[in-house]
């Protein structure tokens, strides 16, 4: 029998006819990318309650130490690293103020003459606890300058904690009448705070917002 020779299969043509090119779908080119976009910035924090407080209680001080009350102005500054040890933020400039109170104290004579160096001495005294020595001072400036009303706050300060209510409710009151600023200070000053719920000492700490309201410039809410 005769061999046969088994045929080669023909290799498949790569090539693609011109229908075949005309039938499949063309594919759009990609469109380039750009870069991608910047994130959206994080909503900042709301400011703590606490930091409020704190920034208020400085300002506070700061304005007590330009009007160069340095006992208000230390009390208020020494607050704020008391009351809010966790506002540090804020500590390095009110040590910094604390400073400068103590430097304008210390700076008051062995002697004091003026009437500023007078209320100098009554503002040491009274921070020393000696409300006696302060009133010394004290008489010395409203019989000089009676017109001085930090001297007659001061006094009534003084007379306040001496137990003396009818003497600080004058000199409060005076202090009053001569600067209005006065009221709210006294409103919230510690050293009136055995006071705060005397009559007298009430209608003179609430007669302007009293006044206001008699004249129908505030309205009572309903």
């Amino acid at each position: 029998m005769s061999k046969r020779r088994a045929r080669r299969a023909r290799p498949v043509s790569k090539k693609v006819t011109k229908k075949a090119r005309q039938a499949s779908p063309r594919v759009p080119p990609l469109a380039p990318v750009g870069p991608a976009p910047d994130p959206l910035p994080l909503p900042k924090p709301a400011p703590r309650t606490s930091y409020l407080e704190a920034v208020a209680l400085y300002e506070r001080g700061l304005q007590a130490l330009q009007r160069h009350d340095y006992r208000k102005a230390s009390a208020d500054l020494q607050a704020v690293l008391e009351r809010y040890p966790q506002e540090r933020d804020l500590h390095d400039r009110v040590q910094l103020y604390l400073r400068v109170c103590e430097r304008h104290t210390h700076q008051l004579s062995a002697s004091p003459t003026t009437a500023q160096e007078q209320v100098y001495a009554a503002t040491l005294a009274l921070n020393s606890g000696a409300p006696d020595q302060a009133l010394c001072h004290l008489t010395a400036v409203t019989q000089q300058d009676p017109g001085n009303d930090h001297a007659h706050y001061m006094t009534a300060v003084a007379q306040g904690l001496r137990g003396n209510r009818e003497a600080m409710l004058d000199h409060l009151r005076r202090a009053v009448e001569l600067n209005s600023e006065n009221r709210s200070l006294a409103k919230q000053d510690p050293d009136f705070a055995a006071y705060r719920s005397d009559e007298g000492f009430r209608k003179l700490v609430e007669s302007h917002i009293l006044a206001l309201r008699r004249r129908g410039r505030i309205r009572l809410a309903r």
